[in-house]
């Protein structure tokens, strides 16, 4: 007959493979998090009776997972209840009841509509960057596609959408409507079509954390979110060509940000070798924030499909995203010994 300890066997066998998220668990100091949701979440109570709401931060920890693993409501439901790493990270015994894929979701919506993603992403980076982590000498900024389910209208449908509008069709149908995404854009870029938003991200060229983030629609070119995320902590900045304009380089020169960004040549016009050896130099800085969207591709298991509709959500979502991303490279760079745990 199995008992208490064979079980407490089977999860040291476990964590001798060190799983990611036990090594996670080695270094984040959750509590920072409490506060905050806690405050976001209160509400006056209405009397004796109904069963009491899941432990907040546990219910965090989930969508941190399942940000980490790219996993449906469903499947992270299931995942909990048959996976012993999974319940070790939460803090669960077997035999403890499980949030059910309903309150997942009600959880999500919560965040969404609190806001409560980006103000979790930003204490994390301002804590990051209070206690050096993060010395701001030098960010580089650049755009990724967050694909989202295609969508299958008529054509006048789409025309409606693409001028902003809400179609009549979908109008006169709320159920159809709360199936279709009114905000997301196609975008064609090296011949792969994209449906969907993208993620702009501005990270630190030497630890390669996000410190700050914004969306858009996938047809928004790169460039015309970088305003929101440049601003005087900045020093130096290194972009792609994409974002070589009049325009930037004149807010760079406001915000006493040095530009850093790959000059771009033009038909009739082209790179000179001076110019070419430069942007080689730039591109060693640069291209670090390849390594970002990487890992939440193949290490997120393709974290930039998600599967949400709206803005709203993809914003919401994006944000636990980024700061997904941010607590497991926190966790490598203090394993790596490159930084001393807060």
């Amino acid at each position: 007959m199995r008992g208490l300890f064979d079980y407490e066997y089977q999860l040291e066998s476990i964590n001798e493979h060190q799983p990611p998220l036990q090594k996670l668990e080695k270094v984040i100091d959750w509590e920072l998090f409490r506060e905050p949701i806690e405050e976001a979440f209160r509400i006056e109570a209405k009397g004796p009776g109904g069963r009491p709401p899941f432990d907040r931060l546990m219910m965090f920890k989930i969508i941190i997972l399942q940000r980490y693993y790219n996993l449906s409501d469903e499947q992270t439901e299931f995942q909990i209840k048959d996976r012993l790493s999974f319940m070790q990270f939460l803090g669960l015994q077997i035999g403890d009841k499980v949030p059910d894929e309903k309150t997942l979701w009600h959880f999500k919506e919560q965040l969404k509509e609190k806001k409560l993603s980006k103000a979790l992403f930003d204490l994390f980076a301002q804590t990051l960057i209070g206690n050096g982590i993060v010395a701001r000498e030098g960010s580089i900024v650049d755009a990724s596609f967050v694909n989202v389910p295609r969508q299958r209208n008529s054509r006048e449908d789409n025309a409606a959408i693409k001028q902003g509008n809400i179609p009549e069709s979908f109008e006169g149908n709320p159920s159809k409507l709360s199936q279709k995404d009114c905000d997301a854009r196609w975008m064609t870029k090296n011949r792969e079509r994209h449906f969907g938003y993208k993620n702009h991200v501005n990270a630190d060229a030497a630890t390669k954390l996000i410190t700050k983030f914004t969306t858009s629609s996938a047809s928004v070119h790169d460039s015309q979110r970088l305003e929101v995320l440049i601003d005087r902590s900045d020093k130096r900045l290194f972009a792609d060509s994409a974002y070589a304009s009049n325009k930037i380089e004149n807010h760079l020169w406001l915000k006493n940000c040095k530009s850093f960004v790959h000059e771009k040549g033009y038909r009739g016009r082209p790179l000179t070798f001076d110019q070419e050896q430069r942007n080689t130099l730039k591109s060693k800085v640069r291209s670090k924030v390849e390594h970002v969207f990487g890992f939440m591709t193949n290490s997120m298991h393709n974290g930039l499909d998600l599967k949400a509709i709206g803005k709203e959500r993809i914003d919401s979502l994006v944000g636990l995203l980024n700061l997904t991303y941010n607590l497991f490279r926190y966790e490598q760079l203090v394993r790596l010994q490159k930084v001393k745990v807060m």
